[in-house]
């Protein structure tokens, strides 16, 4: 018996396709994206208007602002992870047959 080989479809992905493949593997790659996005609009426009307040000081104070949205993001996708891995699995057929007996 010839064993069969799997065939694979390559072609090169574009960065939309790319970037929609993350997405549905990982949703929550958005919201890290979308709140990195934020903070930067945020950064700016506070920036604008800052006051006398050193540009050091502003962009220190705007990295913590960053690392919280990034850590918030990665804190949100573990707990869905866990979450769908853990609590929300569907019992297997087996265990299913075998609880009936």
């Amino acid at each position: 018996m010839a064993e069969e080989k799997p065939t694979f479809d390559y072609h090169e992905e574009s960065h939309s396709e790319k970037l929609a493949r993350k997405s549905k593997e990982s949703p929550f790659m958005v919201i890290g994206i979308a709140g990195l996005a934020a903070s930067v609009g945020y950064g700016i426009y506070k920036y604008k208007h800052k006051g006398s307040m050193s540009t050091s000081v502003f962009l220190m104070q705007f990295r913590v602002i960053a690392q919280g949205a990034a850590v918030g993001a990665l804190t949100a996708g573990m707990m869905y992870t866990l979450y769908n891995n853990h609590f929300a699995k569907k019992p297997a057929i087996n265990e299913v047959s075998a609880n009936k007996h």
